[in-house]
């Protein structure tokens, strides 16, 4: 054992909140595909797997199963982990575990650090949201690991001094920088400094920083050259040359304990490295079983060596920008590289928006909040508890304990509205606005959106409008592309168009319940919907539904009854209009005129009549929520492709003999035939995958036919369907893991994709078949030796299942 060599590697896991702002749900992302979202694909290929990451032998065979979030020190975004905890549980519960177990390998010290709230840049930041910030990133921590953080994570690693006291007086013991951020050092006590600037400092040691008004705090300033290999070079290629390369930073004397640290984005560990965290696995198993150096997090290794030395820092800079923080606030040449040639002369209009914007609501904020809470910027600091914890009961609490008095439900919405506010405002300082090339993009219109949102409230709860002089602003930063041309254009086009108020979601309900039985009540993304009164009709392909919906928000207690009547004509045609607080005498009257005219035929008159009634109020399906409006046009074009597809085989049976004769000639296909051969073969292995029993014979010809005509697969439809089908099927053998019928599905299924040379991710599958073999196996086993037969069997199966899934037994 080497004395005196402790590794510890930091995991920085984040994504910025991708919530639609008013549905408070991650909406569908192409780019994302064959995934619903990023979230959903980054948690698939990185998040997931190092909960439970692999370890290999020399034959490429999964020997052991480990969680690197046990042995290694990390953070996750609160943002994140609230989408986690709502959509992938299973993980998120995964990640609570490991810190746990963590605290039993490293002296009672989890691994897990807490992050400042939304990813803003706090040095940027002004005084209220940093310290707001601090304490939502804290408060969050501790609801979800049930302990109170001992470090902090600051998002691109921005600091000041400032920053530093705000984490410190909220007892905040630690935080992790770049070597770069360090001005100077010294040995406690001593009088003379040693200038460390430029990234010279010794990275292998802890350092005490002496704050402004007599607090402290301790720095980790991580391996810079190591930490870039792993997120840019190819240190995660192999396991064996990441742990080579972390021992290689140790000193030759050894004469002092040393802490070798990196630090970088966790999604570096699979999702930018495909299968990086099966390097960071077996780098730090190699570590460990060799007896080369002492795995250890950072607040284990402070306790057991606290610093000697003291260091200043230099303010206002960050590990992702060469200027200090100027990345997120003007055009200071730092860009991803994605765009050569374009600008980033929009940041800081941006940046100057928002701001102009913060310091509005703030005003609002402070005049109409007073009326109800005696400390209203207090009030903010402690909303995260109903962040974390939005049922009524707990809120309706909240207000008790915070208001000047006992307030009405009318008040309660006032409230809520104005802390909704104040969250989407500082939302939308999300670093990730002004980390990418052009304010078009997807997360700089997300913190619009946030802006959007924060207006939006501003003007229901004070009658302020603030748009047009946001807008006036963000048309000084210019797009890089021709449309939208600048902020204001980009706002109109992604923002503000995405606002939506409690008549949207009842024009949502209406025209979705065409589509699907919604019964009495309903849960549409953060809004309840309660049927009142509800009517369809039918004739021929026309329908008709007519009714009354009572919709609140689940977030600002806002609700409203919605009268509605729409029409659908067939296929995308649909036509409706919803309106707010209709009395009952005209919605009978429009109910009674409505329905005649659509029983007599007259459909021209139906629309009249919705038009007379609800004037400007009108709705289509362009209207519905994205993922709705992709549910229901699925189905309208359902039909249509079916019809398509009849055509296409049509074409390929009756020229099939004429494209082997091409084929036997070397005459290149028709693009016709080949977009045929393509699309048809495609879609009979789709089939395949997805039927209960997998036809031997047709998957024969199939590959026959794949390889005669060098088709083209849609390997990430297929392989993501072909993984479904076999969840599906793992999930069986969890349940029952002696059925000899479920080993040999999943066997024919993995024989399938096989044959189709796809690779689909077994992750789920190899972690039940991990745990039978650790619960079942050797019992199986022992049975099979006393020649039990089916017990014999099952090992067989077992084994052979094993093979395939390369996991030695």
């Amino acid at each position: 054992m080497y004395v005196n060599r402790y590794i510890c590697i930091h995991g920085h896991f984040y994504q910025p909140p991708r919530e639609n702002p008013w549905l408070e749900e991650v909406e569908r992302e192409d780019s994302a595909y064959p995934y619903h979202d990023w979230n959903e694909r980054i948690t698939a290929e990185c998040y997931a797997p190092n909960s439970a990451s692999r370890i290999l032998d020399t034959e490429q065979r999964i020997i052991d199963i480990v969680s690197n979030y046990a042995r290694m020190n990390f953070n996750f975004g609160p943002t994140l982990l609230s989408w986690m905890e709502r959509n992938h549980p299973e993980v998120y519960q995964a990640i609570l575990a490991a810190d746990r177990e963590s605290q039993e390998r490293f002296s009672g010290h989890g691994s897990a650090i807490a992050q400042t709230y939304n990813h803003t840049i706090i040095p940027l930041a002004d005084e209220r949201d940093r310290k707001t910030q601090v304490i939502w990133g804290k408060r969050d921590f501790e609801f979800r690991f049930g302990r109170k953080p001992e470090g902090m994570w600051l998002p691109e690693t921005a600091v000041d001094l400032a920053t530093l006291v705000a984490l410190a007086e909220q007892g905040i013991r630690f935080t992790v920088l770049a070597p770069h951020q360090a001005a100077r050092v010294r040995k406690i006590g001593a009088k003379n400094w040693d200038d460390v600037s430029g990234g010279k400092i010794d990275p292998r040691m802890p350092y005490l920083c002496n704050l402004p008004g007599g607090k402290q705090i301790f720095l980790f300033f991580y391996d810079g050259p190591i930490s870039h290999d792993i997120s840019f070079g190819d240190l995660l290629e192999s396991g064996e040359k990441f742990a080579r390369r972390l021992l290689g930073a140790f000193s030759e004397k050894g004469d002092r304990p040393e802490l070798v640290h990196v630090a970088a984005d966790g999604e570096t560990f699979g999702h930018h490295h495909r299968f990086g965290d099966m390097a960071l696995s077996y780098g730090l198993h190699y570590i460990e079983t060799n007896n080369l150096a002492v795995l250890t997090n950072y607040d284990e290794f402070l306790d057991k060596f606290p610093p000697t030395h003291e260091v200043e820092i230099i303010e206002r800079t960050s590990w992702s920008c060469a200027h200090g923080v100027e990345r997120w606030r003007d055009d200071c040449g730092c860009h991803t590289g994605a765009h050569p040639g374009w600008q980033q002369k929009w940041r800081k209009p941006l940046r100057e928006g928002l701001e102009w914007l913060q310091g509005q609501l703030a005003d609002v904020y402070e005049l109409e909040a007073a009326k109800y809470v005696p400390d209203p910027w207090g009030t903010r600091d402690r909303y995260i508890e109903v962040i974390l914890n939005r049922d009524r009961g707990a809120v309706d609490q909240f207000l008790r304990q915070r208001t000047l008095k006992e307030l009405n439900l009318g008040e309660m919405v006032r409230v809520l509205k104005l802390m909704e506010m104040q969250r989407n405002a500082m939302l939308m300082f999300t670093s990730c606005g002004w980390f990418f090339d052009d304010i078009s993009g997807i997360e700089s219109v997300q913190v619009l959106r946030y802006a959007a949102r924060a207006i939006q409230l501003a003007r229901e709860v004070a009658e302020v409008r603030l748009e047009d002089q946001f807008r006036d602003i963000l048309r000084e930063a210019p797009a890089n592309v021709a449309d939208p041309a600048d902020g204001s254009r980009v706002y109109d086009v992604y923002a503000r168009v995405a606002s939506v108020d409690l008549r949207r979601v009842g024009a949502h309900y209406a025209i979705s319940s065409l589509f699907e039985d919604y019964g009495e009540q309903t849960t549409i993304y953060c809004f309840t919907a309660n049927r009142e009164f509800y009517e369809e009709r039918e004739a021929g392909k026309l329908k008709l539904a007519i009714g009354k919906v009572n919709v609140s928000s689940e977030v600002t207690w806002e609700e409203s009854r919605i009268s509605f009547a729409v029409l659908h004509l067939g296929d995308h045609n649909v036509s409706g209009g919803a309106m707010s607080y209709m009395n009952d005498k005209i919605f009978d009257m429009m109910h009674r005129e409505i329905s005649e005219a659509f029983d007599r035929g007259d459909t021209p008159g139906v629309i009249r009549i919705m038009d007379r009634h609800f004037g400007v109020n009108s709705y289509s399906i362009w209207h519905l929520f994205r993922d709705e409006q992709r549910k229901i046009l699925d189905q309208v074009i359902a039909a249509t492709l079916e019809e398509a597809e009849v055509s296409l085989r049509q074409i390929f049976d009756n020229s099939y003999t004429i494209m082997n004769y091409l084929a036997s000639l070397e005459i290149p296909q028709p693009r016709l035939f080949s977009v045929t051969l393509d699309y048809m073969l495609n879609a009979e292995i789709r089939k395949l995958l997805v039927d209960k029993d997998i036809d031997s014979e047709k998957l024969e010809h199939l590959v026959s036919e794949i390889r005669k005509w060098s088709v083209e697969l849609d390997r990430a439809t297929l392989e993501y369907v072909a993984k479904s089908r076999i969840v599906e099927l793992t999930d069986n053998l969890q349940d029952d893991p002696e059925s000899l019928e479920a080993f040999e599905r999943i066997i024919l299924m993995l024989n399938c994709i096989e044959s189709l040379g796809l690779r689909p991710d077994l992750w789920e599958t190899q972690n039940v078949y991990f745990s039978i073999a650790k619960k079942h196996y050797k019992q199986m086993e022992l049975r099979a030796d006393r020649g039990e037969k089916e017990a014999v069997i099952w090992v067989e199966a077992f084994r052979a299942l094993g093979q395939h899934l390369r996991v030695k037994v």
